[in-house]
C-alpha cells in the first residue's frame, strides 16, 4: 500500500526504498526481506499466478485443452478482478509510466508463455520446447496482450471475455491446423 501510493504521489523513479521503508514504518532491511528491489512491489502477485495457473493446466480434466481451461481459470480471475478498484488503475499507470517496468511486464509474459506452452505440449503430445507448442503459446500471448487494454471503461467483463473467447476460437483452430484436425 504505501509503495503504491509513494509511486502515484512522487513518480516510480523518484520513489526511494528509503521512502517507501519510512511510510511503512519499517526498517530499509526489512523491505529486502519482503522484495529483492522496489520493482517487485509491483508484481508481487506474479509468482502466484504462474504457479497457480500452471497447476490449473496441470490438473485439468483428462480432455480439457489448454485453452478451454485457460478460459474457465481466466473467467476466474475476472471474477475476483475489479479495474476500477484504485490500487489497479494505479499500479497500471505506475508501470505505463516506466520503460523499465513495461520490460519487466513482458518478461513476465514470458513465463506465462513458458507456461502455456507446456500445457499445449501435452495437447500435441510433444516436448514444450518443440517449435509448434512455442509457436500457439506466443500468439496466445499475443492476443492477450492486444487485448488487455481493448475494454477499459466498459462495464462489466462481458466484453473481456467476449474477446477472449474470439481469441481463444483463433487459437484453437490454429492448434487444430497443426495436427491436421478439423477446427
Amino acid at each position: 500500500g504505501a509503495a503504491i501510493a509513494l509511486f502515484a504521489e512522487r513518480g516510480y523513479q523518484a520513489t526511494t526504498v528509503a521512502d517507501i521503508a519510512q511510510a511503512a514504518d519499517i526498517a530499509p532491511r526489512t523491505f529486502f526481506s519482503y522484495y529483492p528491489s522496489k520493482e517487485d512491489v509491483l508484481f508481487a502477485d506474479a509468482d502466484h499466478t504462474f504457479d497457480e495457473l500452471g497447476a490449473t493446466l496441470r490438473e485439468r480434466p483428462a480432455g480439457e485443452s489448454t485453452f478451454d481451461c485457460l478460459r474457465r481459470w481466466i473467467s476466474g480471475v475476472l471474477d475476483e478482478f475489479d479495474p476500477a478498484d484504485p490500487r489497479e488503475q494505479a499500479v497500471r499507470a505506475i508501470v505505463a509510466s516506466s520503460d523499465a517496468l513495461q520490460a519487466r511486464e513482458r518478461r513476465l509474459m514470458g513465463r506465462f508463455e513458458d507456461v502455456l506452452a507446456a500445457a499445449v505440449a501435452t495437447d500435441l503430445g510433444e516436448d514444450a520446447s518443440a517449435l509448434r507448442s512455442r509457436m500457439v503459446a506466443a500468439a496466445a500471448v499475443a492476443a492477450l496482450w492486444c487485448m488487455r487494454d481493448e475494454d477499459k471503461g466498459t462495464e462489466g467483463h462481458e466484453p473481456s471475455l467476449e474477446r477472449l473467447d474470439e481469441a481463444l476460437a483463433f487459437l484453437r483452430a490454429g492448434t487444430h491446423a497443426l495436427v491436421g484436425e478439423p477446427a
